[in-house]
């Protein structure tokens, strides 16, 4: 007899306690006994996962309960990584969906919840830190049944199980009196939730491949569910790609996952999920089936990008210096490795362009840093441009762009400016609410006008706003919208920077760098206070002299430096500035350095 499976993902908000909970689940399973190292959120094993404390990859593991083989798929919370999460979701019976009891259901609840229920999902809901002294549970629990109702959740669907609980402790409740203090009734729930796997070894094979891995041994990985028959690494089967073209195929190895780690296979029951190796041009969506009887399975839509940078060769001054994969080729060959398993992604080489590098497009801001982010960890050096969006036409031939549903909540005496702002970026206010001194408000914005507006919402709300968006549609044309208010403060010398003209310099707006910096002609060292660009010498020392004048005892003292993050970095420029990405450094440049020339650049 079949062991039973379930394949559950866990989906939630950035910073729910997705990771958390999945942590638990393999402690009070026992999946921890036989490893060495305990790390939390064990699941999200990138390191940018655990610097940023969200999850970019989806990943499986897989535990037991009472008999059942459950396989647990942490997912990616942020939008900008929806291919992920479009896909996985088609590999599971149910969801489990995390909301915190005081935040409530934020814009990306609603964008994975949409997915899950598109897909005909029934989830659970999960109410987690209700430890929190400002937990309001049972209202939010309101919220969640608001948002069902909004995202046309059927009637089975809005009937949804609840449970309390905190991640973080391993404890979960039916009610928030119940004394519980393990996570049994998850476990009991899932078993009583989801209905037996309804296929069988004997109906005619499909799987679909739903995403991919890459093994510097075996190579591409096809990672799917076996949706019914009797697969076997002994026999051959027909692949069927997207476009219908077919070929024969055996895979040299098959896993399934054990705990967390994977497990070679001979054989796979319907229900499981499975990756393959042997087959290199393997891509999302292909249909393995049987060769007597071969059936397509419905195509995969995975969704368009939205927004493009160009990945350029450095060319400032110091080109070379920090990076160890600096030229064109290099950059080529990393950026097609990474069109292995991110599909989100386009790649295109620069046409009518006297610059050297490549158009890429993804699915926002985060989808491409932290592409760039990793491969500047790899050692690669390159420049960036800013961040644009990707237009369409619509059915009318009318011009389209993308747009965002933007969480924002600030102090209620910030609320008034940051309605002004979004309004002049053409944001429409959709809902707004207020409890205990803050505001909450939703716009729908076009993704333009949000570029660049994070410094902006810091220095409005004094640092205290948080700021959350989604990917929303493609949407009418919004006209046209301001860029940057300031200008820059730019370098006229090459050399390391002086504290004293540092500190001349600093009356004239904000530094991002510090003495003994490196600088070179047109790398923008500063934010002017005015709107204009500002030309400085930053290398300039005090003359010495043997004359002291009144003052001269006082201390030199340069303002701290303003540290952008990569991510900030490519919001803050404008399209005629790049971001300067080596292992070492991240530097803001003029896209022509010599200032006599600037004028003569057409963006």
């Amino acid at each position: 007899m079949s062991k039973r499976i379930i394949n559950v993902a866990v989906i939630a908000h950035v910073d729910a306690g997705k990771s958390t909970l999945v942590d638990a689940l393999l402690d009070q399973t026992g999946t921890f006994n036989e490893r060495d190292e305990r790390v939390e959120q064990i699941m999200d094993s990138d390191d940018l996962e655990r610097e940023r404390g969200i999850t970019i990859y989806s990943k499986n593991a897989a535990i037991e309960y009472k008999g059942t083989k459950i396989n647990i798929v942490d997912t990616p919370g942020h939008a900008d990584f929806s291919g992920e999460v479009e896909r996985i979701i088609k590999n599971v019976d149910t969801v489990i969906l995390i909301v915190d009891s005081s935040e409530g259901p934020m814009p990306q609840t609603k964008f994975v919840l949409k997915k899950s229920l598109i897909q005909g999902l029934k989830p659970i809901l999960f109410i987690n830190k209700i430890d929190k002294p400002e937990q309001r549970s049972k209202e939010v629990v309101d919220m969640v049944l608001e948002l069902f109702m909004e995202l046309n959740a059927n009637e089975e669907q809005i009937e949804f199980p609840i449970l309390y609980g905190s991640a973080r402790d391993g404890i979960v409740k039916y009610e928030l009196e119940d004394d519980n203090k393990n996570l049994t009734p998850l476990f009991e729930t899932l078993l009583n939730h989801v209905p037996e796997y309804p296929f069988s070894k004997t109906s005619n094979l499909q799987l679909q491949v739903s995403s991919l891995k890459y093994d510097k041994y075996l190579g591409r990985m096809g990672v799917g569910r076996l949706i019914q028959g009797d697969l076997s690494s002994k026999r051959k089967y027909t692949l069927i790609k997207q476009n219908g073209v077919t070929k024969t195929v055996q895979f040299s190895k098959m896993f399934v996952n054990k705990g967390l780690d994977r497990e070679e296979v001979d054989n796979v029951i319907p229900g499981d999920i499975v990756s393959l190796a042997g087959i290199a041009d393997i891509t999302i969506g292909d249909t393995i089936t049987s060769l007597d009887n071969p059936v397509a399975m419905e195509p995969i839509n995975i969704e368009e990008p939205t927004i493009s940078m160009e990945f350029l060769v450095n060319k400032s001054p110091f080109n070379g210096k920090e990076g160890k994969w600096v030229t064109l080729r290099k950059i080529e060959e990393r950026l097609n490795k990474e069109l292995e398993t991110n599909v989100a992604l386009r790649i295109s080489p620069l046409e009518n362009s006297s610059d050297e590098g490549f158009k890429v497009e993804g699915r926002g801001e985060l989808h491409l840093s932290i592409l760039i982010e990793n491969m500047r960890r790899e050692g690669f050096e390159l420049a960036v441009s800013k961040p644009k969006v990707i237009y369409k036409t619509d059915a009318n031939l009318s011009r389209t762009e993308p747009y965002e549903n933007a969480q924002i909540t600030c102090g209620d005496e910030f609320s008034g400016t940051i309605i002004k702002q979004m309004s002049e970026r053409k944001g429409i206010l959709m809902n707004m609410s207020n409890n205990n001194g803050q505001t909450t408000m939703e716009f729908n914005i076009p993704t333009r006008g949000l570029i660049g507006y994070r410094q902006t919402f810091i220095t409005s709300t004094r640092g205290t706003g948080i700021l959350e968006k989604t990917f929303d549609d493609y949407g009418t044309f919004a006209g046209e919208i301001g860029g940057r208010k300031n200008g820059v403060l730019i370098s006229t010398e090459k050399g390391p920077a002086m504290a004293y003209s540092l500190w001349k310099i600093s009356e004239r707006g904000e530094l991002f760098i510090e003495p003994q910096t490196q600088v070179y002609q047109g790398m923008i060292i500063g934010i002017h206070a005015k709107e204009t660009d500002l030309d400085v010498n930053p290398i300039k020392n005090k003359q010495m002299t043997n004359v002291r004048s009144s003052g001269a005892d006082d201390a030199i003292r340069v303002p701290r430096a303003i540290k952008l993050t990569l991510e900030e970095a490519l919001e803050f420029i404008e399209r005629d500035e790049l971001v300067e990405v080596t292992p070492k450094s991240i530097r803001l440049r003029k896209k022509v350095l010599d200032k006599r020339y600037r004028h003569l650049e057409k963006y």
